[in-house]
């Protein structure tokens, strides 16, 4: 058993009291701030977005860039609700790679580009 990963060890370098993370090892919920899921998810090497989806919440970054355009996120998450997983991650990364997709392929055109990619 490694030493690093005691309930009592990752509660005391999180900063929370080990009965916290002990009611959440048996599903029991438990509230911690943002900061808090987020230093417990660098302590175990775990994505931070993650962990605060499992706790049903939603970071503050994503939050205020969802507020900026509320409708068009929203229609956004529900076309996608559905989408195959392999189509999602394609869209991801060609987002990721800067490819931007423009609904007017002869306005990217006299932009001096090609549909489907970002200049």
């Amino acid at each position: 058993m490694d030493k690093r990963y005691s309930l009592r060890q990752v509660a005391f370098r999180v900063g929370v009291e080990p009965s916290y993370l002990s009611k959440i090892e048996r599903g029991f919920p438990v509230t911690l701030s943002e900061v808090k899921v987020r230093i417990l998810a660098e302590d175990l090497g775990e994505n931070p977005d993650l962990l605060l989806a499992l706790s049903g919440k939603v970071s503050a970054d994503v939050q205020e860039i969802i507020r900026g355009r509320p409708e068009l996120f929203t229609d956004l998450i529900r076309q996608i609700k559905n989408m195959p997983e392999n189509d999602l991650l394609k869209l991801v990364q060609d987002l990721r790679a800067g490819k931007w997709y423009v609904a007017d392929e002869e306005w990217m055109q006299n932009q001096g580009g090609q549909y489907g990619e970002n200049r």
